[in-house]
């Protein structure tokens, strides 16, 4: 053998073991008669990604519809409880990996927390408030404040088929209003104190609605910048963010709701608290699926598909309510709806458009994303 082919021997034999090196790893086992090719096909992390967001979104509007639930801050530490002890327990059993506790990280990250807990306590008191259909749609308002909050601040930009989902989401979300509004007065026209109260009742979720979006585009914004920082990894970003929250959490729930026994008795009645202890369970539990099956559905398929994924999942999301609640079905709710599923498309396929034209290498390695997924991208990402 010559040296010349000697040295093309050592190179093919080196691609061959950097190729086995860097292998993608294997899909977590699902269960013991699950082969291979059904954990790796896209439609079963797709599919359990779409009912964890589902799950969580049901099961917050169940407690939060009960007969005047005021105790929004307990609900939230039971779940930061219950994650922290879920993500905990798949460490120990060596599931999932995240580093160890570190104070110097958490001084860090202690803002973002913050952030969190005004996001996650503005979500609760708007869903208490409004519809999922309604709620769903006026999440939407938050992608406009990312991504302009990314022009501000990151040196992003938008594209006129941005604008023009932007357009769309806007209309969604005053069409969702009209049709609630009208809603209201239709079901409680014949009697004015009725209607007045129904009114204040949607009034209150608008504002607490907008307080989220704010808060949320916030906490997205923040969170991209402090990473830098601490460069933390997905359960890394879970782990800290529900450890830190759940002393403000216990102590805000301790010092600002009311804990006398008639007012427990009227946010657990005896005849549905086991079933409301059930459903917070789940919806911290729900918090740990999703992020798992985020990860599993970007590793399965890719960073466009979960996009689009992301886009297709409020669908599902907006009618779970018209399934399971008593949200009103009407031509301009169900328009509303479509309008909101349609400029959630038209944001994705705009975003990966953009990327796409600016990426000078192959989209394998340069995956479309949607500005607003890029920002929570730079946490939960395996």
């Amino acid at each position: 053998m010559s040296e010349r082919e000697r040295q093309d021997y050592r190179i093919e034999m080196q691609d061959m073991q950097a190729r086995k090196d860097h292998s993608p790893p294997r899909s977590p086992k699902v269960g013991g008669g699950v082969s291979a090719p059904s954990v790796n096909n896209p439609l079963f992390p797709i599919l359990s990604y779409c009912g964890a967001s589902i799950l969580m979104t049901v099961t917050n509007k169940y407690v939060l519809s009960g007969t005047g639930f005021n105790l929004n801050f307990f609900l939230l530490c039971v779940q930061s409880i219950v994650c922290v002890i879920a993500i905990q327990t798949c460490k120990s059993m060596n599931l999932i990996t995240y580093r160890d506790f570190n104070s110097d990280e958490a001084r860090k990250w202690f803002p973002v927390s913050v952030l969190l807990i005004v996001m996650i306590y503005t979500s609760s008191k708007a869903l208490q408030f409004l519809s999922i259909p309604v709620y769903t749609i006026f999440k939407n308002l938050t992608i406009i404040l990312i991504a302009y909050g990314e022009v501000l601040w990151f040196g992003g930009s938008v594209t006129g088929m941005s604008l023009f989902s932007f357009g769309l989401m806007v209309l969604s979300s005053v069409v969702a209003a009209w049709a609630d509004i009208s809603a209201a007065i239709t079901n409680y026209g014949h009697d004015a104190s009725e209607t007045a109260v129904a009114l204040s009742t949607l009034n209150a979720g608008y504002l607490w609605m907008m307080l989220n979006c704010l808060s949320s585009a916030a906490y997205v914004l923040g969170m991209r910048k402090r990473i830098k920082l601490t460069n933390f990894k997905d359960f890394d970003t879970m782990y800290y963010n529900n450890l830190l929250s759940i002393p403000i959490l216990f102590l805000s729930s301790i010092f600002m709701e009311d804990w006398s026994s008639i007012n427990v008795n009227k946010n657990f009645p005896i005849e549905y608290r086991n079933s409301l202890l059930i459903a917070i369970l789940l919806s911290g539990l729900s918090t740990v699926f999703i992020s798992y099956t985020s990860a599993w559905c970007v590793r399965v398929t890719s960073s466009t598909t979960y996009s689009m994924v992301g886009a297709l999942n409020k669908l599902p999301i907006a009618l779970s309510g018209l399934i399971f609640f008593d949200a009103p079905v009407t031509l301009p709710s169900v328009t509303a709806i479509a309008i909101g599923f349609v400029s959630g498309m038209v944001y994705a396929l705009a975003k990966i458009k953009q990327t796409m034209s600016k990426s000078t290498v192959l989209p394998t390695t340069n995956v479309p994303i949607s500005a607003s997924s890029q920002s929570m991208r730079d946490s939960f990402k395996s």
